[in-house]
């Protein structure tokens, strides 16, 4: 990493997005929303801030793994904490991008997860979390979410095809 880069990183490392007054802070949330256990969202924040470094430092685009998509989404909805804290902080505004769906689309974005792995372990030095960073056939084959109030709806898992 250049100097420059290195401040940036540290700039987002250390950027705190649980709020500390809150009694119900973004990490919880986070692993609410996706009945995930906290340390799971702890570990999917620090991720999710090593993508918005990567997009920052890259120079084309990158595609987040579904469960650092839950993150950004989230945080997209942190309207002060995403656009009046964190942008400002980074120097740039960062926009989501789905997808518009089709072939082409598939492939651009399997493309740009490539690339974000390629980068994430030339710029960290270190392999991707497979948990958080799963291959492109879970990442783009197997990941097919609905919401669902599970206060009032019963969820059964289909049975694996071998």
């Amino acid at each position: 990493m250049t100097e420059s880069e290195t401040e940036l990183w540290n700039l987002i490392d250390s950027f705190e997005i649980d709020d500390e007054h809150s009694a119900f802070p973004f990490s919880e949330r986070l692993a609410r929303d996706n009945n995930w256990k906290l340390e799971f969202s702890i570990r999917t924040i620090a991720e999710y801030k090593k993508f918005i470094f990567l997009i920052c430092i890259s120079h084309h685009p990158l595609t987040p793994s579904d469960a650092v998509d839950q993150a950004w989404h989230l945080h997209l909805l942190y309207t002060q904490s995403y656009w009046k804290e964190f942008m400002p902080l980074i120097g740039r505004e960062i926009h989501h991008g789905p997808t518009k769906g089709g072939g082409e689309e598939r492939t651009k974005y399997t493309n740009c997860y490539e690339m974000l792995k390629t980068r994430y372990i030339e710029i960290f030095n270190e392999e991707l979390p497979k948990d958080i960073w799963p291959s492109n056939k879970i990442r783009f084959g197997e990941i097919n979410f609905v919401r669902v109030n599970m206060h009032r709806s019963w969820v059964f898992p289909k049975k694996r095809k071998r």
